[in-house]
């Protein structure tokens, strides 16, 4: 069943400006902590004057224009904007070096940057290369570029934009995966996908009018796009953001900004219990904060215990563009594991050639769904893995799970990630699972190493909890006694952190070439 026709994010900005135009749609706490607020007319009134200048500017129907930003208004500003002109918001991430924004600024065939001053360094020795014909700057307060201000822009807009025509399978966004293991792939999302996001999440946990979202995750990944964006923009709710994510102000923050949904994923949550926990951070109006990956019982129990709100583990890709899997916000919540499937999804689980597999064996996980509507339009310029990861009307996710017999998912493993053991397929997940619940280990992966003998051989990083000392012989031995002989790590370094991606995704391929060097080092 279609739920979306043919809307586009235009059609459904005018029809909240139309039902409610003097609400708040958007709070937003930058680092200096200041607070500025915006009502749904004048969100609407910044996003016409920006889409005229585009025009303006030459910006056509399908044109690509990179966001290299930060959580700001101006962000959100651009992003609608670029959706009102059928134009391409390639968002990406500010953490991105001079090579790789080099990369995805000529395979996106961007004609437009828009960034902030503090970037500019990373784009002088490229811009002559690329096909951008300019860079814009929010928040501007200098001199040397006043004509490059998109205040200064937008204050010179008439603000009367042409309508342009817009089918909602419009490409509306291109936003590039991580690359953790090659370069990134350009995830093309329509507007459909993103009215279909937003129907998906709203309902998954209930939203309503009167809930505010709160934003503390990078605007320029899929979760604070279609799980938070779009979820409140779907019930007319309004949004809290701040400009980055912090630790020891998580919860002041979400009261001072009177948020009452929030979303992370494991790594902050892990970091907001490193902080001295105060009592004051109870006095807040989140009734529940979703995530994604995992984050053992005891920190999961201990979250919930000390801030007095609800952990609901979801799972979701890029790709997927909604949350396949879900725990249910009522009933029984299993968060050691995905959840079950949600209202709009369907999903298998399957083995190396495409048969289901029986329950409670691992196998991947595939999403049914339609491209362009409920899951990805494709990758862009890049047939090859579209057709790899859409098949028969279903699309791979790359992910191994297993559902237990009351038909809960619980992640496995990255398909790719499997460690070949003298014959034995070991799921590093699993490993990582009986580590993280050592009382001393803060946190952990595990790789496959080279071995002349075996294929490959198991090691583990592993993070320390403050003030506990545990040798890697301890380590071991602890796995020794709760997992099978082959699973067990040959070799464990501690170490003071992980490298992960902005999102908290480990950055395995790193861990293997820390390996690689100091194995050369000692050889």
């Amino acid at each position: 069943m279609d739920i979306i026709g043919n809307r586009t994010l235009r059609d459904l900005l005018t029809e909240k400006v139309t039902h409610h135009p003097d609400k708040t749609f958007l709070v937003f706490e930058d680092n200096k902590e200041q607070l500025f607020a915006l009502t749904y007319r004048e969100f609407a009134d910044k996003v016409n004057r920006l889409a005229t200048a585009l025009l303006e500017f030459g910006v056509k129907k399908e044109d690509k224009v990179t966001l290299h930003l930060p959580n700001c208004l101006e962000f959100m500003i651009s992003w609608f904007s670029l959706a009102q002109i059928g134009a391409v918001m390639v968002p990406t991430n500010i953490l991105s070096t001079e090579e790789e924004m080099e990369y995805i600024l000529g395979h996106s065939k961007s004609v437009l940057l828009i960034t902030e001053e503090t970037y500019l360094n990373k784009f002088n020795n490229i811009k002559d290369t690329l096909p951008i014909r300019d860079i814009w700057l929010a928040r501007y307060e200098g001199t040397e570029y006043q004509d490059k201000s998109l205040d200064r822009i937008m204050e010179q807009s008439r603000g009367e934009i042409p309508i342009v025509p817009l089918d909602s399978e419009d490409v509306a966004a291109m936003m590039y995966t991580s690359g953790t293991t090659s370069r990134p792939k350009g995830v093309l999302i329509t507007h459909a996908n993103y009215l279909y996001a937003g129907e998906v999440m709203s309902k998954s946990i209930r939203l309503t009018p009167d809930d505010r979202q709160f934003i503390v995750l990078p605007l320029f990944h899929a979760n604070a796009q279609y799980y938070s964006s779009m979820s409140a923009l779907t019930v007319g709710a309004s949004i809290a953001m701040t400009e980055r994510f912090s630790a020891s102000r998580y919860f002041k923050q979400a009261n001072r900004l009177g948020a009452t949904v929030g979303s992370l994923f494991a790594a902050p949550i892990r970091m907001i219990l490193r902080q001295k926990y105060d009592p004051a951070d109870r006095d807040h109006n989140l009734r529940v904060v979703w995530f994604a990956q995992v984050v053992s019982e005891e920190q999961l129990a201990a979250f919930e215990e000390n801030y007095n709100t609800k952990l609901l583990q979801l799972y979701g890709m890029t790709e997927t563009i909604g949350t396949p899997l879900m725990n249910p916000i009522d009933g029984v919540c299993k968060n050691m594991g995905i959840g079950r499937p949600v209202l709009g999804y369907e999903v298998k689980i399957v083995d190396d050639f495409g048969n289901e597999v029986p329950q409670g064996e691992a196998g991947e996980l595939i999403v049914k769904g339609v491209p362009g509507r409920t899951v990805m339009k494709g990758y862009f310029n890049n047939q090859q893995a579209t057709e790899e990861a859409l098949k028969d009307g279903w699309l791979y996710t790359g992910d191994n799970v297993r559902m237990d017999e009351e038909g809960y998912f619980f992640f496995v493993d990255r398909k790719k990630d499997m460690i070949k053991r003298a014959g034995e397929n070991v799921a590093a997940n699993e490993i990582e699972r009986v580590i993280i619940q050592h009382p001393g280990v803060f946190d952990c992966a595990v790789i496959g190493i080279p071995d002349e003998i075996r294929d490959e051989t198991i090691k583990a990083y592993v993070v320390l909890r403050e003030e506990h000392h545990v040798s890697p012989d301890e380590i071991i031995s602890f796995c020794q006694t709760r997992l099978a002989k082959f699973k067990v790590p040959e070799f464990v370094e501690i170490v003071t952190e992980l490298p992960r991606t902005s999102v908290g995704k480990i950055q395995k391929h790193i861990l293997r070439k820390m390996h690689m060097e100091g194995a050369k080092n000692h050889g």
